[in-house]
């Protein structure tokens, strides 16, 4: 069972993607506000990098919203500990802040809780944020880069990205009609090498559950679209919802829509939070606004897990909070 949200009049009013070196020589790559060849954004260390990516993914929404005050709230998250990108790359716009964790989902987290808290009339604009480094995400996850160790086929390449966006109540933009908080589910997977299958049976159980609750199908929307499953994850995705009766023709993943396979080695796909948020931004927002798509299912999938609890042989849990957007 899943609690469903229905939205009134919340719109998108602005959004930007900040992208490293190996997004922006992907298919998405002319489409993100700004992008770092060399992947550190003017810092001196990988994880200050991704908190001055992250900054600037705010301060290009903020430019395009054009208001002369700044969000209410804001709710944003990262891949570090105690999310110190978000907290030091969002530090200097002073706005009040909402730390969020959710792995991977962080970003459908932060815009199903922007939403909720301008329905509840506390506030008339609220932004969201997510980021993520490949090198510090692998420096505290796995290994230094480094160290040069092999990764199995199933492994997934941390995004270096980042995505920001500014909701109001009223006005114009891509609009989110519905939410739905994901439920934490245990498939059983303890290698942190392979993400997608971990993460797969809860972007499973909250489509199920989504169609169940809102009484639509698959071919009700343009795209259902999850965040980080990559090429791994999404086969399984496709194949838990066949076995409840449910084809997922439309399905896309952001993990396989942000590095070329034929020429980069990105193994199994993109993760990390700052995967769904910059192809959010850079791809599917853009067809929304243009008309070419109407309604998409939209679904962050996170892995729930940290360096002890791997070490440990711990399960890792998944994650998938989802937003309903309509043009």
């Amino acid at each position: 069972m899943g609690r469903i949200f229905a939205f009134e009049d919340i719109h998108i009013a602005a959004f930007a993607s900040v992208a490293g070196r190996e997004e922006a020589l992907g298919p998405l790559g002319g489409r993100f506000d700004f992008h770092d060849t060399e992947n550190t954004f003017g810092a001196k260390t990988w994880e200050q990098a991704e908190a001055e990516a992250v900054g600037m993914a705010l301060a290009f929404a903020m430019k395009k919203w054009k208001s002369s005050q700044a969000p209410e709230v804001l709710f944003a998250g990262d891949l570090q500990n105690q999310c110190m990108a978000s907290a030091t790359g969002l530090l200097s716009f002073g706005i009040p802040y909402f730390g969020l964790y959710g792995a991977c989902s962080t970003m459908t987290e932060g815009l199903l809780l922007a939403s909720i808290a301008l329905a509840s009339g506390g506030v008339t604009s609220a932004a969201a944020a997510s980021s993520s480094h490949n090198a510090a995400a692998e420096r505290q996850f796995r290994l230094p880069l480094e160290y040069g160790g092999q990764r199995p086929p199933t492994a997934q390449w941390t995004a270096t990205a980042a995505g920001a966006y500014i909701l109001e109540k009223g006005g114009t933009g891509v609009r989110i009609t519905h939410g739905m908080a994901g439920k934490m589910v245990d498939g059983g997977i303890t290698d942190p090498a392979n993400m997608g299958a971990a993460m797969a049976p809860a972007a499973a159980d909250s489509i199920l559950t989504f169609f169940r609750e809102t009484g639509t199908r698959a071919a009700d929307y343009d795209a259902i679209v999850t965040g980080d499953l990559g090429e791994e994850g999404s086969v399984l995705l496709s194949v838990l919802c066949e076995k409840e009766g449910v084809r997922l023709q439309r399905h896309r993943d952001c993990g396989c829509l942000l590095y070329d396979r034929e020429r980069q080695d990105a193994h199994a796909g993109a993760s990390g939070c700052g995967c769904s948020a910059a192809v959010l931004a850079a791809h599917f927002l853009p067809k929304l606004l243009c008309g070419e798509m109407k309604k998409i299912l939209f679904l962050s999938t996170g892995a729930m897990m940290s360096p002890q609890s791997t070490q440990q042989g711990g399960d890792i849990y998944g994650i998938a909070p989802c937003i309903l957007l309509e043009a």
